[in-house]
């Protein structure tokens, strides 16, 4: 799987957010639909809230779309 970096401008930033500035989700609302059925992972752990904070190096991964690194 490869792993595509993103860098943002602040030194963390919320799930949610991070995965719109990654221009990989429109909204909010499917962030939340992707936890619920467990399709999103960060560091290879399954996530569970929407605006857990992120920080530099951080790796969310949801499946079957791809891996997204913070940068």
């Amino acid at each position: 799987m490869q792993i595509e970096d993103v860098a943002i401008e602040t030194e963390e930033i919320q799930l949610d957010q991070f995965l719109k500035w990654a221009g990989v989700l429109p909204s909010g609302g499917e962030v939340k639909a992707l936890i619920a059925e467990g399709l999103i992972k960060r560091n290879g752990e399954i996530e569970t809230a929407r605006r857990r904070k992120l920080h530099r190096g951080d790796v969310v991964e949801i499946e079957g779309q791809g891996a997204w690194r913070v940068q």
